[in-house]
């Protein structure tokens, strides 16, 4: 992993902000114990590197009523990315979308409140002149969140924390 080394103690704030992301620097300092300016320096750099990339609230869909999900793979016409980048983003039920390789050139998750709205989206979305064809896959569960700490924890650096240890 280019850039930012990770050690123990990147680790245990990353756990603790993904655990509880509302406590503030103070009481994330009193449970990795280590001290306050640790922490702020800590969160500066990871935040710096982009790793920590923001901190607004996870928001689930499916509570709020849109619980019918579904991946949609596109075949575009050629060079038009923008084109269904602007229509894609115009359309509320697609959350997010990616360029791919392989078959299709773009994967996108779409939520709706019922099948019907569903098969509305859809239809929207295959209305743009940009779109060849489509391929949708309904979501039953999920059975693996979003994560990413597994991942970092890979990269594991093995260098020790500069901070003392407070363990």
């Amino acid at each position: 992993m280019d850039g930012v080394q990770l050690d123990d103690i990147d680790f245990a704030l990353l756990e603790s902000l993904h655990r509880d992301p509302q406590i503030g620097v103070l009481e994330t300092s009193r449970r990795i114990r280590v001290a306050r300016a640790t922490v702020q320096s800590r969160l500066a750099k990871l935040e710096d590197a982009g790793i920590i990339a923001g901190y607004h609230p996870h928001l689930d869909v499916a509570a709020a009523g849109f619980d019918v999900q579904c991946f949609v793979q596109l075949e575009t016409v050629q060079g038009e990315l923008s084109t269904v980048t602007a229509a894609l983003s115009a359309i509320p039920g697609v959350l997010e979308a990616f360029a791919t390789t392989g078959a299709s050139d773009v994967l996108c998750r779409v939520a709706a409140a019922s099948h019907k709205d569903l098969q509305e989206t859809l239809l929207e979305i295959g209305r743009s002149p940009s779109v060849a064809r489509s391929i949708s896959i309904v979501v039953l569960s999920e059975i693996v969140p979003y994560r990413a700490l597994p991942l970092l924890r890979t990269a594991r650096s093995d260098r020790t924390p500069r901070a003392p240890g407070y363990r």
